[in-house]
C-alpha cells in the first residue's frame, strides 16, 4: 500500500489527537467513566465533552449514565461502528509508518 492510499483510510474525526486518545482509552478499557477518561488524558470536562460530543455525533462513542453514590456518572464506550472506525485509522497509520 502506498502512502497516499494509506493516508486516504486516515479518519479525520478520530485523528484530532484526543479523540484519538480517547478512542485508545475505550478500546482497551471497554467502557470508562467520564471522570476517569478526563483524568487519563489531562484534559478539562468542557474539552473532553467537546471531543466526545463528536465522537457521538459520528456514531463512534455511546455514553451511559447511571446514578452511583447519589451522584449521577457518565460511562463511555465505543460503538461497534467506533470500534472499526478505530481499527481502520489504526490500519491506516501503520500502513504510513510501514512504508
Amino acid at each position: 500500500m502506498s502512502i497516499t492510499e494509506a493516508s486516504d483510510g486516515i479518519n479525520p474525526t478520530i485523528h484530532a489527537p484526543n479523540r484519538l486518545r480517547i478512542c485508545a482509552l475505550l478500546e482497551a478499557a471497554g467502557e470508562a467513566e467520564f471522570g476517569l477518561v478526563q483524568q487519563q488524558l489531562r484534559v478539562s470536562a468542557s474539552v473532553l465533552s467537546k471531543q466526545v460530543s463528536i465522537l457521538m455525533s459520528a456514531g463512534y462513542v455511546e455514553q451511559r449514565k447511571a446514578v452511583r453514590d447519589t451522584r449521577q456518572r457518565v460511562w463511555l464506550k465505543l460503538t461497534p461502528q467506533g470500534r472499526e472506525a478505530y481499527g481502520d485509522h489504526l490500519a491506516a497509520l501503520r500502513a504510513i509508518v510501514d512504508t
